[in-house]
């Protein structure tokens, strides 16, 4: 039998290495914690910029913002158990630890919102002369927009909880939901350590 050699496309690929890629939706998370990445460098670069030029009214800065950090490092120890539990199979922990984090991001809005409220009683509104309160409420205001749509992503999580989707072999919904949780949280400490050494 006279064997022809196949063209090099026919022949077998099997010491092919595997290409290295990422989930789209990964890709697509990480891009979007870049741009704002980059929205709250441009802010902060701005604020700087800003303050040197002068005409800034330096107040103290909401003191329970000290309690706001507290809650959003403590949800994100407990998202990250959610994904350790989730990893092992121990879903009945999975939606406890899920419960808290939502429970604590929910928290975290209303202690944002108190922030405001302090601001408001010792004169310190969003617009007025003092751009220092402006540059505040815009910085922790997107933030909290933010903190809204991680919250509703860690509900929907939470729910899907409840019907045992969240397992050892479907864990890109909760590791998507927990990457953005602890961005947030990082973020967060950055603001308030910024604010507190620049304000």
């Amino acid at each position: 039998m006279n064997d022809k050699k196949l063209p090099i496309w026919n022949q077998a690929t099997d010491d092919a290495q595997p290409t290295l890629s990422m989930n789209p939706k990964k890709f697509s998370m990480w891009l979007f914690l870049l741009s704002v990445v980059m929205i709250f460098a441009s802010l902060t670069s701005g604020y700087i910029v800003r303050k040197a030029e002068g005409n800034w009214v330096d107040f103290e800065l909401p003191p329970i913002f000290w309690l706001t950090t507290g809650i959003l490092i403590v949800s994100s120890f407990t998202h990250h158990l959610a994904f350790v539990n989730a990893k092992k199979d121990n879903l009945a922990q999975v939606k406890g630890w899920m419960l808290i984090t939502a429970l604590l991001g929910v928290s975290f809005l209303v202690t944002q919102w108190y922030s405001w409220v302090y601001l408001v009683n010792i004169n310190v509104y969003f617009s007025g002369n003092n751009v220092a309160g402006s540059f505040l409420y815009v910085l922790t205001g997107l933030h909290m927009l933010h903190v809204v749509s991680a919250v509703i992503f860690v509900l929907i999580t939470t729910w899907r909880t409840q019907f045992d989707k969240v397992h050892s072999k479907n864990l890109l919904g909760i590791e998507l939901c927990a990457t953005y949780w602890h961005f947030l949280d990082v973020l967060w400490i950055y603001l308030f350590f910024f604010l507190s050494v620049f304000h």
